[in-house]
């Protein structure tokens, strides 16, 4: 490595964030400039560990001791190549993924590990201000048509795959913008949607058609789309959210996550609504359901509508500070996690039970009852379960009710059903090698593999183009993921 005794010499530091009072006043991305040097010296702390553990923890496989050595010599151009070998929208993971390769991280044993995820941002950006993020023209066309639907993380990378294969490449969009989760689920404090315009330009100069208002299966007919294509790539996510089937499920001021995030991510690109359909959480009392990311960025967002009061529930138990020995390195560490959200003010609960939305007798919510609950092992089984515990129910004040509680599978009657597309018992599309049980549709990200995180649709993107690649050409110009990586640096 270009340090070889950089990891003893300086400690884990990463951007701070603005002031919590000033940030929830805009939905600017929080953090602060980091200088240049300080990201060398974080790259420094990368060790020459022998087995990169970090490579295992990448869905992506991305080639991190190489970048991190590139980045301490200040090769920028180096380790932009490197990194966009496995990775086609570092700008992406870079802001908002969970950074499992940290978890994964051979100084994290002892030591707080190698920010990696930070260096990936820094790597991309310095790229794009050095010139060094170009459109990627296929020199020569195959005459193939493939269709791409959905414009999420999964299908914008099909998309840069199948077009770097030489593919005529179409994506299908049913909202009026690209971008999916992307565009609609992260709100703009976490990723800034002119981060996600700027790579979609780069795409569409490479080639790559977008088509919005689209919706397969319902207003563009999917066997039309199998006539005129030699082969569809569908990444329609895992859209259908869990519900909370609870008395008083039906009273107004209870809506999924999504439903919230969506409609602030549209007001802050500029969109109007009708007085009667918004959604703000100003001056009331906000409860999250649901202790995973989703719900922190429903606490974001209420924080920024001025809520009176934010309350987030989950039924798990909390977290431990520390990993246990059950759960040892390189594990993804199942541990309490607190979110820039979070910091911004939010009461948070564990091991609750809610039981009932309570109606002000005008049809909306006014209040929640929920009890605490304790969670024991099954001796025989194994399995956790839980119970009440006596005299601890009440209510909690609630005007607006949010429900973060996951998605159970992909919609089944548009595109799935129009081509009779196979799913499993939980609604996830069967495939075999990402191909269906048609052999001209493919799928990837959420809809096969179930709600899951950025970094892994853009991978089933990836590998997806892949398939379908051999499918159509008879053999493989697209190269696995990790091959491809070592064959390009070659």
């Amino acid at each position: 490595m270009g340090k070889a005794t950089g990891f003893l010499e300086f400690n884990r530091e990463l951007p701070k964030a603005k002031n919590a009072r000033e940030r929830i006043r805009d939905y600017k991305e929080i953090y602060l400039e980091f200088g240049e040097k300080k990201t060398l010296e974080q790259a420094a702390r990368c060790m020459d560990c022998g087995v990169p553990f970090c490579h295992n923890g990448c869905p992506l496989g991305n080639i991190i001791p190489e970048f991190n050595d590139a980045v301490y010599n200040e090769d920028w151009e180096k380790a932009y190549q490197i990194l966009i070998s496995t990775n086609n929208f570092p700008e992406f993971t870079g802001r908002i993924c969970p950074a499992p390769c940290e978890s994964s991280c051979v100084l994290g044993i002892n030591k707080p590990p190698v920010t990696i995820e930070h260096i990936e941002k820094t790597i991309i950006e310095k790229a794009y201000e050095l010139g060094f993020v170009k459109p990627h023209i296929p020199a020569k066309r195959t005459g193939k048509k493939v269709a791409i639907v959905g414009s999420g993380p999964a299908g914008l990378a099909a998309a840069s795959q199948m077009n770097k294969a030489g593919h005529w490449v179409t994506v299908y969009e049913r909202d009026d913008r690209i971008g999916g989760l992307l565009r609609y689920g992260i709100p703009d404090f976490k990723l800034e949607k002119w981060v996600l315009d700027r790579r979609i330009n780069l795409m569409m100069e490479a080639g790559i058609v977008f088509k919005t208002n689209a919706e397969v299966g319902k207003n563009v007919n999917a066997h039309e789309l199998m006539a005129e294509y030699d082969a569809l790539i569908l990444c329609s996510g895992a859209t259908v959210p869990r519900d909370l089937p609870i008395p008083g499920r039906e009273l107004k001021g209870i809506y999924f996550a999504m439903e919230f995030l969506t409609q602030q991510n549209k007001r802050v690109a500029g969109d109007k609504f009708m007085r009667k359909d918004e959604i703000f959480a100003t001056d009331k009392h906000v409860i999250v359901i649901g202790g995973g990311d989703t719900g922190s960025d429903c606490v974001g967002t209420s924080n920024r509508h001025g809520a009176k009061s934010i309350t987030q529930l989950e039924l798990l138990p909390k977290p431990p500070d520390n990993r246990d020995s059950s759960n040892p390195w390189p594990q993804w560490p199942m541990i309490l996690r607190t979110s820039s959200s979070h910091e911004e003010g939010c009461e948070r609960q564990w091991s609750i039970l809610t039981k009932e939305f309570i109606s002000d007798n005008k049809g909306h919510v006014k209040g929640l009852k929920l009890v605490d609950i304790e969670w024991t092992v099954d001796k025989k089984t194994g399995k956790s379960e839980f119970k009440e515990v006596p005299g601890t129910e009440r209510v909690l004040p609630c005007d607006l009710a949010l429900l973060s509680i996951g998605f159970v599978h992909t919609e089944h009657d548009t595109v799935v059903g129009q081509l009779d597309i196979e799913v499993n018992d939980r609604g996830n599309v069967v495939d075999q090698n990402y191909q269906t049980n048609n052999e001209k549709v493919f799928t990837a990200g959420d809809m096969r593999r179930g709600q899951s995180l950025v970094v892994w649709a853009i991978a089933e993107g990836r590998e997806a183009a892949r398939s379908a690649d051999m499918f159509l050409m008879g053999e493989k110009s697209l190269l696995e993921a990790r091959d491809q990586s070592l064959w390009e640096l070659a």
